[in-house]
């Protein structure tokens, strides 16, 4: 018999290329007064931001953009956007972009209607009243903060990404819409789609994985599988893209209720040491954290290769979770993933103290094996 379960959605989700024009319908007949707009200057000066306000200022709805989210948004971003919110009267908040201003969106949003400083609220469900009503549209297919009970704040004094699991933070309206995702730079399509592989499997071996997630979390890196190498090659392709949208919010969906593990952990430290793009920690960690998890559930990482293509009819369990292994491999080399750490700026003498803090992270207790201080530090040597 199955366990009773909470599952955290949002009340609206709109997938689908075009839906961007039906979230301004639903905005328009919600009433609210002035809309906080926030982004980031990139996706700002490159009109994308401009694709959504336009339709905005069509339907007559007032709005103030706030486009000073960095890409891991630190306090200050979310204590600067919040100022903005209150000194402008704003009732309403619209995120745009990737995990970046979706999460500095949701920080502001718990503030707005909680108050005090962002870092108090580091944890599992710290704040006490639902955040002020949010919509967040997704322009990359990784982060599926649109769609989670999940947010990532940097401490930038400490150099530390605070993970807040709050059910306060979920989102009202929640918009993938694929014809915003056309033309992202190969890389950061590259990383955005590793990250919700990573958001996939991590899921499907958590802890705390159960039949429903487990579900959704494979149809994921099936999508995926089938779809990453297409949307990098070429960004004007739309059904790779619509199969990515799909694949990252359904992945979404199963981590947001179920947990992650240590990738996140391990690199949620890059991020807060060196700044590393959050999909590129993942990515080049991913294949070494299975492998140290790889014992503790066999058959599930044979799923996996399976997900992935893999022929495994012919394999022993074993050989189908190895086989696993080398394909997330391979379709992380196929993208353009750096191949270790080092490529990434990460330095030996950091990794006590990042393996130190790692091991506090909210998403370590969701790793199917438990991970002591070496194994945390020979992780990061692995990856080097």
């Amino acid at each position: 018999m199955l366990e009773k379960r909470r599952i955290y959605l949002p009340p609206l989700s709109l997938v689908g290329p075009g839906v961007t024009v039906d979230l301004t319908e639903e905005i328009k007949e919600m009433g609210y007064k002035r809309i906080l707009v926030v982004s980031d200057k990139i996706l700002n000066e490159l009109g994308v931001v401009a694709t959504v306000t336009n339709q905005l200022t069509e339907k007559g709805i007032d709005f103030i953009v706030f486009d000073d989210v960095q890409p891991n948004p630190t306090c200050k971003n979310v204590h600067d956007g919040l100022a903005v919110f209150e000194d402008k009267g704003c009732d309403f908040i619209l995120t745009i972009g990737g995990g970046s201003p979706q999460d500095c969106g949701k920080a502001i949003g718990i503030l707005a209607t909680n108050g005090g400083d962002i870092k108090a609220y580091e944890g599992i469900n710290v704040s006490k009243k639902k955040s002020a009503p949010i919509a967040a549209i997704n322009t990359t297919a990784g982060t599926a903060s649109e769609v989670t009970i999940n947010y990532v704040i940097t401490d930038e004094e400490r150099k530390v990404k605070m993970v807040m699991v709050d059910k306060n933070c979920l989102v009202s309206i929640a918009v993938n819409d694929p014809e915003l995702m056309l033309n992202k730079p190969a890389p950061l399509t590259a990383a955005t789609g590793m990250d919700a592989l990573t958001h996939a499997i991590e899921a499907y071996v958590s802890v705390g994985a159960f039949p429903w997630s487990d579900n959704l979390a494979l149809y994921a890196i099936q999508l995926i599988g089938d779809s990453l190498r297409d949307a990098v090659k070429d960004g004007s392709n739309l059904e790779a893209r619509s199969k990515m949208a799909w694949a990252q919010f359904i992945a979404g969906q199963a981590f947001s209720n179920c947990g992650l593990g240590y990738v996140h952990s391990a690199a949620h430290q890059l991020g807060g040491q060196y700044n590393t793009p959050h999909g590129v920690a993942n990515a080049v960690l991913l294949p070494h954290v299975e492998r140290f998890n790889l014992s503790s559930c066999p058959a599930k990482f044979a799923d996996i290769a399976k997900a992935l293509g893999v022929d495994t009819s012919a394999m022993s369990i074993n050989e189908a979770a190895e086989a696993a292994l080398d394909a997330i491999s391979q379709l992380s080399k196929d993208v353009g993933i750096p191949s270790g750490l080092k490529e990434l700026g990460a330095k030996r003498e950091d990794f006590e103290l990042m393996a130190k803090n790692a091991l506090k992270d909210v998403c370590t207790g969701g790793n199917p094996k438990e991970v002591t201080f070496d194994d945390a530090v020979q992780i990061y040597e692995n990856a080097f």
